[in-house]
């Protein structure tokens, strides 16, 4: 089963570089699932699973913005 975080996590666990960070970019399949996931959030009822999928996802997705912000700062010293 992928996950839509599973990309990110795998992404932190091989190891980064600041310009790595700076320009990760999910994959279209995984920006897919996470629409798919907003959508029935909004149209229907998730599941809890899938609930706790787009809660993580979110949550680590905020954590990449912060993380992108400061490789790009980190980069430009």
């Amino acid at each position: 089963m992928i996950r839509a975080y599973d990309e990110l996590v795998d992404f932190i666990a091989a190891g980064t570089t600041l310009d790595s960070v700076a320009q990760f970019e999910p994959s279209q399949k995984t920006k897919n699932i996470v629409a798919d996931l907003i959508h029935k959030e909004k149209t229907a009822s998730l599941t809890p699973e899938e609930a706790a999928e787009l809660d993580n996802f979110m949550k680590l997705e905020h954590l990449m913005r912060f993380a992108k912000a400061r490789a790009r700062m980190f980069c430009s010293q």
